[in-house]
């Protein structure tokens, strides 16, 4: 069996240690690749067929949106079953307390009960939030693990950190 490491990243405006910022690759990306670097896999851009504002504060009044009507935004290009897969590593930014809701898109998607799920989160100070219980919720079945959350800004120098939690899943 095989490791999945599925996320959802923005490139583009971020808020970026206290403003906004235009960055080239999105963090909760830098995070993955990290990931993958450390212990196998496979990597899936969760990307939505709508695309939110490339402004961030658009983006985040967007976010705010669907997480209070539960939205489920369609996704492109899922894979047409996890399967292959035993682990999955499941990244995002912190939006609103939570995941963003196109992760849930992507998560409820599946049957994922005996997989293991390992969520790991970027922001820029508020942690992973309720995102691990709430990931819970939408996997029945599914064993969740301790969460990683990575400061959004520190993304690119975290490699060390990142495998040393990764590397306990291997």
């Amino acid at each position: 069996m095989a490791n999945l490491i599925a996320y959802y990243s923005r490139k583009g405006e971020n808020y970026v240690a206290g403003g906004i910022k235009s960055i080239d690759k999105g963090n909760t990306e830098r995070i993955a690749e990290f990931i993958q670097a450390e212990v196998g896999g496979d990597l899936f851009e969760i990307d939505t067929v709508k695309p939110y504002s490339p402004s961030y504060m658009t983006c985040i009044d967007e976010a705010k949106a669907e997480l209070r009507t539960g939205a489920r935004p369609e996704i492109k290009g899922a894979p047409a079953s996890l399967d292959a897969y035993d682990t999955i590593f499941v990244g995002y930014p912190n939006w609103w307390g939570t995941c963003p809701m196109c992760v849930f898109t992507f998560l409820e998607g599946y049957d994922l009960a005996g997989k293991r799920i390992i969520p790991f989160c970027t922001s820029e100070g508020s942690g992973l939030g309720s995102s691990v219980r709430d990931i819970a919720k939408s996997c029945p079945g599914a064993t969740v693990e301790t969460g990683l959350s990575i400061i959004g800004h520190e993304a690119a120098n975290s490699q060390a950190k990142v495998a040393s939690w990764a590397k306990q899943f291997a």
